[in-house]
Formats: C-alpha cells, sequence, structure tokens
C-alpha cells in the first residue's frame, strides 16, 4: 500500500496543531486549577514585589477582562475562532510546520477559556502586571496564547508571505 506524501504531510501538520493545542490547553487548564486550590478568590501573592502578581480574579469578559459580560456572544465569536483555525491549517498545510505550531497555540488558547465560559461561564485569570493600582488588564495562559499567536500569525503573514512553497509549486510560480 502506498501512501500520498501530501497527504501524509497533512496528517503529520494535523498532529503537529493538535499536540500544540493539548499542551497549551492542559498548561492553562492546570495552572488555573493551581490558582483556585491554592489562592482565595480576590487574593493576591507577590511574585516579583509589586511588579509582578498572582491575582485570583474571574473574568466574564473577553481577553485581559475585556467586554465584560455577554456569554453567549463569546460562545458564538469562539465557535467562529475554531472554525478560522480549521481554515487556515486546511490552507497552510505544505507550507512551514511553525504556521501549525502557531494554530495550535490559538487553537489551544480558544478551547482553554472556551471550556472554562462552558463549565463555570466565567474565566479564571491571574496573571498581574503592574504597579501598585496601574496594572495590566490580569490574564491566564490561554490568553497569552490567543494574543501571542494572532500576533505571530499576522507577522508572518504580513512579512513572511512566502513561509515555504506549497506542495507541487516552486518558489516563482503561482499555486493553481
Amino acid at each position: 500500500m502506498t501512501t500520498d506524501p501530501a497527504r501524509a504531510r497533512g496528517r503529520a501538520e494535523l498532529l503537529t496543531l493538535l499536540a500544540v493545542a493539548a499542551v497549551v490547553l492542559v498548561a492553562d487548564q492546570a495552572t488555573k486549577a493551581m490558582v483556585i486550590g491554592a489562592i482565595p478568590f480576590g487574593e493576591r501573592i507577590d511574585v516579583v514585589g509589586d511588579l509582578f502578581q498572582l491575582w485570583h480574579v474571574r473574568n466574564t469578559g473577553a481577553a485581559f477582562s475585556l467586554f465584560e459580560g455577554g456569554l453567549l456572544l463569546f460562545i458564538v465569536v469562539t465557535v467562529l475562532a475554531l472554525g478560522m483555525v480549521a481554515y487556515f491549517h486546511r490552507s497552510f498545510v505544505g507550507r512551514s510546520r511553525w504556521l501549525q505550531v502557531v494554530l495550535g497555540v490559538v487553537l489551544g488558547g480558544t478551547l482553554g477559556n472556551f471550556i472554562d465560559r462552558l463549565r463555570q461561564g466565567y474565566v479564571t485569570d491571574f496573571l498581574s502586571f503592574g504597579f501598585g493600582d496601574t496594572r495590566f488588564p490580569t490574564f491566564n495562559i490561554a490568553d497569552s496564547g490567543v494574543v501571542v499567536g494572532i500576533g505571530l500569525l499576522v507577522i508572518i503573514l504580513t512579512f513572511f508571505t512566502d513561509a515555504g512553497p506549497q506542495e507541487g509549486t516552486s518558489r516563482t510560480e503561482a499555486p493553481t
């Protein structure tokens, strides 16, 4: 039995995306569980003085505590985001595996907060940076995955549009 090299590569890239998503998802859920178990709600623990704190908060909004409320809206947006990850995955098959890694980071982060919203109606945030009352919005591993992943995708697609030729094309010919 022979296997189509393009199909095998597509499967390998899908496994890469799913493995990275799983690592981000497990890291997100494990750190949230540790915070819930170790830090009473509303309490802060200084890690690096006042600059970096672990602060147990509940977020009913979007990433970094923006747009509070609107659970149904966030579920719809999450489903659309999952669809976009699937679309980009299929579009990027045969290109750099790093694109699949980045998509995996976005997927893992998206799923991490989605699970919290469905299970609890809110997301547990705990990473807090700032000085005194001047603080960056509190966030978590999932938020970081989504924001960093989307940022990297924008950079890659803007400045490195040829992230490797698609299967069956050279760098000088357009895909058909």
